[in-house]
C-alpha cells in the first residue's frame, strides 16, 4: 500500500461546504433554490459513494510524485469505476476484519467462466454477516486496492486468503447479473447430466 502522507479530509470538507452554503443562504445574495440544490447534491448518497471510492483509491494507489499528480490519477480511477458501473448500483467500500474464521463469504465467477467475480453467499453469523455492508449479488471490484475485474477466480481467492488485518473491498450490487450467471451454470450442469448414458 502506498504511503499517503497527509490524510484526506473530504468528509470534513464536504461538511464545511454545506455550512458555508447555509451561511450564504442567510445573506440572500444568491437565489435559495440554487443553494438548496447544491446542498442536496453534497448530502446525497451518490456524493458519499464517490467520496468513499475516491478515498479508497487515494489510499491504495501506488504513485510517486506531487499531490496534484496523485489527486489527478485518483480522480481518473474514481471516474472509471463509476463509468464501469453505469446502469448498475454505484461502487462502495466495505471494510471487514480478517479473523481466524476468515471473512465469512463465498465468491463465484471469473475470467475463465466469462463472468465477473461475485459474492455468491454471505455465511450466516460469519464475519461479513455480523459486520453488514456485504450482500449476496455484490460484484467484487478490488481487494485492498488490487483490481479483480477481468481476472481469474483463483486470483481473487488468493488475494482474499492472503489479506490480513482490515480488508478493504470495493463492490457494487448487481444481483440480476448474478442470477443470470447462476442460471447459465445450472443450464450447463443440466446439459452435462442429459448427455450421461441412461440406466435401464
Amino acid at each position: 500500500m502506498a504511503s499517503t502522507g497527509e490524510a484526506l479530509t473530504l468528509e470534513r470538507d464536504v461538511r464545511r461546504a454545506i455550512e458555508l452554503l447555509d451561511s450564504l443562504q442567510k445573506t440572500g445574495d444568491v437565489p435559495p433554490q440554487k443553494l438548496q440544490a447544491l446542498q442536496k447534491v453534497l448530502q446525497s448518497d451518490f456524493c458519499n459513494a464517490i467520496r468513499e471510492v475516491y478515498e479508497h483509491v487515494y489510499e491504495t494507489v501506488d504513485l510517486t510524485g506531487s499531490p496534484e499528480i496523485r489527486a489527478n490519477a485518483t480522480a481518473k480511477a474514481t471516474v472509471a469505476a463509476f463509468a464501469a458501473s453505469e446502469g448498475h448500483a454505484h461502487p462502495r467500500v466495505v471494510e471487514l476484519p480478517k479473523t481466524e474464521e476468515g471473512l465469512g463469504f463465498n465468491v463465484m465467477g471469473g475470467k475463465e467462466q466469462n463472468s465477473p467475480i461475485y459474492i455468491s453467499r454471505v455465511i450466516p453469523s460469519g464475519v461479513a454477516d455480523r459486520h453488514g455492508g456485504l450482500k449476496r449479488g455484490d460484484q467484487l471490484l478490488s481487494v485492498n486496492g488490487v483490481s479483480v475485474e477481468g481476472e481469474n477466480h483463483e486470483k481473487a481467492v488468493e488475494l482474499l486468503k492472503a489479506a490480513t488485518g482490515t480488508v478493504k473491498l470495493v463492490v457494487r450490487y448487481t444481483p440480476k447479473v448474478l442470477e443470470e450467471m447462476e442460471a447459465r451454470f445450472e443450464k450447463m450442469r443440466n446439459n452435462r447430466r442429459g448427455r450421461r448414458p441412461m440406466e435401464c
